[in-house]
């Protein structure tokens, strides 16, 4: 286990709790190039406010889905199992010969002719966005004992509270109006990241909590027509796949020798990202027959700019 830093006190003049990310070093800056303007972050937001409710708390326990707007009529269709891959999440590029599925943060266009999967930062807040979350729903942000919010360290991120059945109802409106915002701009699937929110809640949420809200994702991003991929977080991948995730966005399985509850539990249809040529190494000799694997930069550099990495197996 990681170290964590101490609860703050109610008169420490620091405003957040910050929780260290679980056992591993830093992997990737995959959302640091994805900071946008306060003017722009307020507007996303506030449309995402527009389908909010304020419905009453409740227990613990798992909820049903938030009622989904209208079912388009495209099918849900996974990314094909072994499909060339490109992580584009730090701006897009055209992409490379011999790829077939591009990945871009959900403020970008899809590529032309490719399937392409959005990225939705699902569980925490945009660092830019914390204060519009303060100023709007304060109590959707999980907080210490003391008040604060607390933060993934690695990524200067506030968690999401999705501790109470009213609470994911109501960030489920949110971010579902996100989901739908991908399937109007004309992407196939939606990543959802950080799964595993719980790891870094200092005991305040559990698996329980971040599955259930999972769950009222997946019936959101199926009744807009995508499919959506569970985004880390091996350990619960057969239990994802039984609520419904349709594939997986692994970064550095390779590296850490966790491909294979992945590739069992969504029959190959894994989306690899590698950080370091070891990693990638480890990743080919085992699944570069049958997992998408992909070595990017740790920034998701643009080609065409400085520091940029991508090699395949």
């Amino acid at each position: 286990m990681g170290g964590r830093a101490p609860s703050r006190g109610i008169d420490d003049q620091e405003p957040r709790t910050v929780i260290a990310r679980q056992p591993r070093p830093l992997r990737s800056v995959r959302r640091r190039r994805r900071r946008l303007s306060a003017l722009t972050l307020v507007g996303l937001l506030a449309v995402g406010a527009a389908g909010c409710t304020s419905a009453g708390e409740g227990g613990d326990g798992d909820s049903a889905p938030s009622s989904p707007p209208p079912s388009s009529a495209r099918t849900v269709v996974p990314p094909e199992p072994h499909v060339g891959f490109d992580y584009q999440i730090g701006g897009p590029y055209t992409p490379p010969p011999g790829v077939g599925a591009v990945s871009r943060d959900r403020t970008e266009k899809p590529a032309k002719g490719l399937y392409n999967i959005c990225y939705v930062n699902a569980f925490q807040a945009q660092p830019d966005a914390t204060d519009w979350w303060e100023e709007n729903h304060p109590d959707l942000l999980l907080r210490s004992a003391a008040g604060a919010p607390i933060v993934d360290q690695d990524w200067d991120e506030a968690l999401f509270d999705v501790s109470t059945p009213a609470k994911r109802e109501r960030l489920a409106a949110i971010v579902g109006e996100w989901i739908d915002g991908c399937a109007d701009a004309g992407y196939q699937a939606v990543e959802a990241d950080n799964l595993d929110s719980y790891e870094r809640s200092q005991g305040r949420l559990t698996r329980e909590h971040d599955l259930a809200f999972a769950r009222l994702l997946v019936a959101r991003a199926h009744a807009a027509g995508l499919a959506i991929g569970q985004k880390n977080a091996p350990d619960l991948a057969q239990r994802g796949r039984r609520l419904g995730f349709d594939f997986a966005v692994a970064e550095e399985c390779g590296q850490y020798d966790e491909c294979g509850p992945y590739a069992t539990a969504f029959d190959n249809r894994v989306l690899v990202i590698e950080y370091e040529r070891k990693g990638l190494a480890r990743a080919c000799a085992r699944w570069g027959g049958t997992l998408s694997v992909v070595l990017r930069d740790t920034d998701v550099r643009p080609a065409g700019e400085a520091g940029y990495v991508r090699e395949t197996c």
